[in-house]
């Protein structure tokens, strides 16, 4: 039996910078195309989900389908959102001017840079009011045990003037919802804005699960 050939130090770095390099690709396509990883930046959706605490983003089931109500979703939101400056939140950010006690209706034309995680309470054509911090869904108050308010910044909580979401749109809010600043201020959410569902936690270790 022959003895195998001896590789020579020269060929052996060019193998191990080509594995290197295919490894960084396949990641790079896998972030792009398949799963991303993002992390919670505020108090919005406690106590689903922490500040600091890492998700997995299916990015592949938002190009063959829609989101439901129920899931928890990354997107980016309209221009001018901030999830930290939850007392700046008013019709201004809206795009068109809403009625008092009426959720906005109407995204601004142009998306932000940020990534938001919130989750679905309406979809395309269904009516949304908010009343007692609670989601009314055509016509009916849905069962939201998930959600938690644990701060007072003075912004609204309910929009009880039901308004409909647009075709292709979907409302987003907060489960911390007086921590939230959501599509009650700044309106619904186009596909277009979709990032991806957010399916499984893996940091910090005590949190690892399923969504």
């Amino acid at each position: 039996m022959a003895a195998a050939e001896k590789k020579s130090p020269a060929g052996s770095l060019i193998e191990f910078v080509v594995i290197l390099v295919v490894a960084i690709g396949l990641a790079l396509v896998i972030q792009a195309v398949l799963v991303k990883p993002f992390q919670i930046p505020s108090e919005s959706m406690i106590p689903t989900l922490a500040v600091g605490q890492r998700v997995l983003v299916n990015r592949v089931g938002n190009r063959f389908g829609e989101p439901e109500v129920g899931d928890v979703v990354v997107f980016h939101p309209p221009a001018g959102a901030d999830d930290d400056q939850l007392s700046g939140a008013s019709g201004s950010m809206c795009g068109v001017v809403p009625r008092d006690g009426e959720p906005c209706s109407r995204p601004t034309s142009e998306r932000s840079d940020q990534n938001f995680v919130k989750r679905v309470v309406a979809g395309p054509g269904d009516t949304i009011a908010v009343v007692d911090g609670h989601v009314v869904r055509n016509g009916e108050r849905q069962v939201e045990s998930f959600i938690q308010e644990t701060c007072d910044t003075g912004i609204a909580r309910d929009f009880p003037i039901a308004i409909r979401v647009p075709l292709g749109h979907w409302f987003m809010m907060g489960d911390n919802r007086q921590c939230s600043q959501d599509s009650r201020f700044w309106g619904p959410v186009p596909k277009a804005s979709l990032i991806g569902g957010a399916f499984a936690t893996y940091w910090p270790p005590k949190r690892v699960g399923t969504l």
